[in-house]
This record gives structure tokens, sequence and C-alpha cells, in this order.
């Protein structure tokens, strides 16, 4: 039985040589680890992803509604003003009233001039 062991032993201390794994084999020990970190940043993160997706669908139908009351007069808005590089910046007057100040004169759009008589042809 010795004699056995003996003649075994060498076999079993005989390790493979540990081959190096393809970079297409796994990931990476910094790989690993980064996905470690982000795992953890989702889940330190989720309580409050969760809380701001509930305030989002309560706030949701507001909103809507904003938009639907606001959407017809900033159309308005934008059509009035022809380029925002032609005017200063807003300036609040005492009484709480916005004055936003033209900086380029304003060109007149020439349309039907009036003739002698006064009559505009069309």
């Amino acid at each position: 039985m010795l004699a056995v062991c003996l003649v075994a032993a060498p076999a079993f201390a005989e390790e493979h040589p540990v081959t190096p794994k393809a970079k297409s084999e796994g990931f990476s020990l910094i790989e690993e680890g980064m996905q470690l970190v982000m795992r953890g940043l989702v889940q330190e993160m989720q309580p409050a992803l969760d809380e701001m997706g509930k305030a989002l669908e309560e706030a949701g139908p507001a909103l809507k509604g904003l938009g639907e009351e606001i959407g017809p007069k900033l159309r308005q808005l934008i059509a009035l003003i022809d380029d925002i590089r032609n005017y200063d910046a807003p300036v609040m007057l005492p009484n709480g009233d916005i004055l936003i100040r033209r900086i380029a004169p304003l060109v007149p759009k020439m349309g039907p001039q009036p003739g002698p008589t006064g009559e505009i042809e069309l």
C-alpha cells in the first residue's frame, strides 16, 4: 500500500500549467470590478429613480394640460420674435413688469403701398 502511494504521489503533485485565457473569454479583473461598481450604483440609485418615476406619473396629466394651454400662446410669441439675438436680457421693473428691449430696430415689412388717391390695390 505504501508503495502504491509513493508511486502515485508524483502524479498528484504535477499541476497542469495554467494557460492564460484569450481576451474573448471572460472579463478581465478590471472589467469585473467595474461591473460590480456599476451594479452597486444602480442598487443605490434605484429607490430615488422609483420615487422620481412616481412623481413624473403624478405630474403627467398636469403637464399635459399646461402644454395644451400654453402651446398656442407660445407659438404666437415665437412668431413675433424674429431672432432672439435682437433683444437685450429681460429686466424686471419695480412694479413686477418684465421688459425685454429690442436692440436692433424692427424693419417694417413692405406691403401694398397706397396710390396717389390713398387707395390700395389688391
